[in-house]
């Protein structure tokens, strides 16, 4: 069983209740940290002992919302028609995008927005893929890449009728029931049982979609109500409030994720939290996409943060959140939005054995150790300011995930890392050009 020792290092908890303590060591063995405190480490023989003097130690940071099938979308050049509404945007972007990814760009992807989120002190992903013309296995492509670089993450197949109907619908379910199983074997990814939105699945397929979390024990990952659109559709189509369907078919669970929700109404929120459902925020999209502002965030009871593929930076999502957040006039504080960043573990909890969260003997090592010069004093009453005011992922030297050092001195042992992104940039090219070439 390998070994780490952090010593003589600054340890801050990002996860209620805040604690920063001075000059101790962080003892890991196997991945499991099992002892914190001064002098912890005097004695062990360890595989590697890091210097952790003038260094900060927290927990790694969770991605509540991600879509790795975005790797490659960065300043991608194609010809689009209007997008001055929602629906026009996945028409002329992303859904044309998702239709030219194969198997060899879903590779590539996975590998970046993995390398990305590390770089970035992000230790897990919770991933929302799609790709229509490559579904079967398409699930394994996106966790290989992940387990090469070793982020820890959730994947699951976006279920849709929007290209081929039922069809459709049945081989995006067969895809995440097949996966949810077999993953359960795997170190460091495990699946859940997608869905890309409301107003693309039909009852049908819901059922469908229940049939398969109960079979697999997995939960539920959808968007919802990330656009007015979708309320429209639910109550045109199906008389219903959007999240009263979804309660028809058995889909709100503990382990169940619902994404965006800016139109849900009150009593939908109600039900949500009475399920124990977790609702990832996703600010710095929203902005994007120009549909609004999630008024309600500060009344969800399993609030968690995402970035709807816009990268895997959570320093730089949730200063963006933060500030939204204040430019509405609304009132939660650095904390508030640290909490909500530090409860993506609660999800990722019930997916992996073990507690995850915080830097504390017992818990999984998952942790990013900062290169963080503080010109204030950081104490506990404050460590959450300074996680929005100060901390960056520029501050991101090294990082942990289940034990195992996957990023050193900003360098990741074992990876070609120019070479991965220069075929990255190769892969990308031929799928633009693909893409270019896809009637909305």
């Amino acid at each position: 069983m390998s070994s780490i020792v952090i010593k003589n290092t600054r340890v801050m908890q990002t996860m209620p209740p805040f604690a920063v303590t001075e000059d101790v060591d962080v003892v890991i063995k196997g991945d499991i940290i099992t002892a914190v405190g001064k002098g912890a480490g005097v004695g062990v023989q360890a595989d590697k002992i890091i210097d952790g003097r003038n260094k900060t130690v927290i927990p790694g940071n969770v991605c509540g919302h991600h879509h790795y099938y975005s790797g490659l979308s960065r300043g991608m050049l194609i010809s689009a028609g209007p997008q001055n509404d929602f629906i026009q945007v996945l028409k002329e972007w992303w859904w044309r995008l998702d239709r030219g990814l194969d198997e060899e760009a879903c590779y590539y992807s996975s590998l970046i927005c993995s390398l990305d989120a590390i770089a970035a002190g992000t230790t897990t992903c919770i991933d929302h893929h799609a790709s229509p013309t490559y579904i079967a296995n398409s699930l394994d492509t996106i966790a290989n890449g992940m387990e090469e670089v070793g982020v820890r993450g959730t994947t699951c197949y976006e279920v849709t009728d929007r290209n081929r109907g039922m069809e459709e619908v049945a081989s995006g379910v067969e895809e995440n029931l097949r996966f949810a199983k077999a993953s359960k074997s795997r170190k460091l990814v495990r699946g859940m049982i997608g869905g890309h939105a409301p107003f693309t699945i039909p009852d049908e397929g819901l059922r469908m979609m229940g049939e398969a979390m109960k079979e697999s024990g997995a939960g539920l990952h959808l968007h919802v109500a990330e656009d007015r659109y979708d309320v429209t559709f639910s109550h045109h189509h199906y008389n219903m409030d959007i999240v009263d369907r979804l309660e028809k078919f058995g889909l709100l669970t503990p382990n169940s994720l619902l994404v965006h929700g800016l139109f849900l109404n009150e009593d939908e929120i109600k039900m949500i939290n009475s399920h124990d459902v977790f609702f990832a925020h996703n600010a710095r999209s929203n902005m994007n996409n120009h549909v609004g502002y999630c008024k309600q965030i500060q009344s969800v009871k399993n609030l968690i943060i995402g970035t709807d593929g816009c990268g895997g930076n959570m320093f730089e999502e949730l200063k963006l959140a933060f500030f939204k957040h204040k430019d509405e006039g609304l009132s939660w504080w650095p904390g508030d939005y640290v909490t909500a960043l530090a409860r993506g573990n609660k999800l990722v909890e019930k997916y992996f054995d073990g507690k995850f969260g915080r830097v504390e003997a017992g818990y999984k090592a998952d942790l990013n150790i900062l290169d963080y010069h503080n010109p204030t004093p950081l104490v506990a009453d404050n460590c959450a300011g300074h996680f929005v005011w100060g901390m960056s992922s520029n501050c991101v030297e090294s990082v942990v995930v289940d034990g195992k050092l996957v990023m050193e001195n900003r360098q990741f042992p074992g990876l070609d890392v120019p070479a991965i992104y220069a075929k990255a940039a190769e892969v990308a090219a031929r799928v633009w050009k693909k893409v270019d070439t896809i009637a909305p």
